[in-house]
């Protein structure tokens, strides 16, 4: 198989027959031996898996995955990850706002030599500026923080080969943050450019909840520095209060310069209350993800899938079995 095409739906029945048309005849025209379409089912509540069945009973390159319910579009793309057999895997969302005519693109850098190519998105259509700003702050601040040269203005939008895919499937963790992981596993990588369109129709999966949620997947999969800032900042904090405790006692006892009052104790116990509280919210953002990946559940649950030929997953040296699907 020379080239996947993983594609995440969640609610997505008004972009897939375009997006199947745009994808086909981009592909038609590379001149491939052979390929496949791999749609990921992210328990939609539309007929977006009845429209992928109906290409499927057409086309046999087309294939696809039905989950038991929404796992969220990481897990997805890991999931036709797991199951893809292409030399060359291209991770492309369904609603053409990264374009399919790009891939013959992608798929000629990735022949000169690299392992990955993602795609860096010059402009961004059709989004609103609080989104492009909060994304242009995260991005920098992801780059900042970590010691994982992860690339500025890049989605998922990419195409790897089957090194960095089986790799790729040997990393259990359950929060995924995929281009992370991809920037961590190294190889040569490169990218090209291009101009993100707007969403060709419906509305987006991805609300702010589940784009702060992915934030801090990325950050704590790649990043310590939260919790050293906790810990310094607890230091600080601590030196501040034990400074004031020295002013208190001196006042008290050396100049008796003092009015009694709650106002400055109240400001104190705040301050130090607030502080404790933030600390302890980093290190259960922590503990949470630890606590997710030690349950050791699947990563993913499959209800129906027409692929019958996948690849056996390979156990992640020192990980019991049983923590991926």
């Amino acid at each position: 198989m020379d080239l996947s095409v993983i594609i995440p739906i969640y609610n997505e029945e008004k972009n897939i027959p375009a997006l199947y048309e745009r994808l086909r005849g981009v592909l038609v025209s590379m001149a491939l031996r052979s390929y496949e379409l791999v749609f990921v089912n992210d328990g939609s509540a539309d007929q977006s898996l009845a429209l992928i069945q109906d290409l499927a009973a057409q086309d046999s390159r087309v294939r696809y995955i039905d989950f038991s319910r929404n796992f969220g579009h990481q897990i997805a793309v890991s999931a036709g990850l797991d199951l893809s057999r292409g030399t060359a895997v291209v991770i492309i969302d369904a609603d053409l706002q990264d374009p399919p005519e790009l891939i013959p693109a992608l798929y000629a850098r990735l022949h000169e030599g690299y392992e990955v190519v993602y795609a860096r998105r010059r402009t961004r259509q059709g989004e609103s500026a609080i989104k492009k700003f909060t994304a242009k702050v995260f991005y920098r601040l992801l780059a900042r923080i970590t010691s994982v040269n992860i690339p500025l203005d890049t989605g998922d939008f990419r195409i790897v080969s089957r090194k960095v895919v089986d790799a790729l499937r040997q990393m259990p963790e359950q929060n995924k943050f995929i281009r992370g992981q991809i920037s961590w596993i190294g190889y040569r990588q490169t990218y090209v450019e291009y101009e993100r369109a707007e969403r060709a129709g419906g509305e987006t999966g991805y609300t702010y909840r589940k784009m702060l949620r992915l934030a801090l997947d990325g950050i704590t999969g790649f990043s310590d520095v939260p919790l050293k800032a906790a810990s310094v900042s607890g230091f600080l904090v601590s030196g501040v209060a034990f400074l004031v405790m020295l002013y208190t006692l001196y006042a008290r006892f050396i100049t008796r310069d003092y009015q009694p009052g709650w106002a400055s104790l109240m400001v104190s116990i705040l301050f130090l209350g607030g502080v404790q509280l933030i600390a302890v919210g980093i290190i259960g953002e922590y503990l949470a993800r630890l606590l997710a990946n030690v349950r050791q559940r699947p990563l993913y649950i499959i209800s129906d899938t027409n692929i019958t030929d996948a690849p056996a997953l390979p156990r992640p040296t020192g990980v019991p079995t049983g923590t991926a699907s």
